[in-house]
């Protein structure tokens, strides 16, 4: 009786030891943004200007709007007005991206500007702008984006 206790007891360390090396790592925050993200949604202040599909859109521009991380760390923003910027692009933490030197310089950015990430999933997440818009009339923008 005791043998088959000793015995029982080794499958179970064994059993849970295979389980735990069995998990699924999950890449970085860093790796996993790398992609191309369009607007389902956005939001100019509080109020919604932009949803995808939406036939009374207010800036029906948004439907040009691209955000394309690379995975070599480079940066193509369009904005509503067609305007694209090229830079590099970084995540601080789990909930910032940077976009930076960006060429030509948007308005008002020294070549930088910063969002703070929420809701992220490998198909969504949202950012909000941490500095205000001049193009838009100095509102803090919401953007809730998937990858196309």
């Amino acid at each position: 009786m005791r043998k088959n206790k000793t015995i029982l007891w080794y499958l179970v360390i064994a059993l849970t030891i295979v389980a735990a090396g069995c998990k699924e790592k999950v890449p970085p925050l860093s790796e996993r943004i790398a992609k191309a993200w369009s607007p389902q949604s956005v939001t100019e202040g509080s109020t919604v200007v932009f949803t995808k599909g939406g036939a009374n859109n207010t800036r029906p521009g948004y439907a040009n709007w691209r955000l394309t991380l690379n995975s070599s760390g480079t940066a193509t923003y369009t904005e509503f007005d067609n305007n694209t910027f090229t830079g590099q692009w970084e995540v601080q933490g789990d909930n910032r991206l940077i976009l930076k030197n960006l060429n030509p310089q948007p308005t008002g950015t020294g070549g930088t500007i910063e969002f703070t990430i929420s809701d992220f999933t490998d198909a969504g997440m949202t950012l909000t702008r941490t500095t205000t818009s001049t193009k838009t009339g100095g509102t803090i923008n919401k953007y809730t984006l998937t990858n196309p």
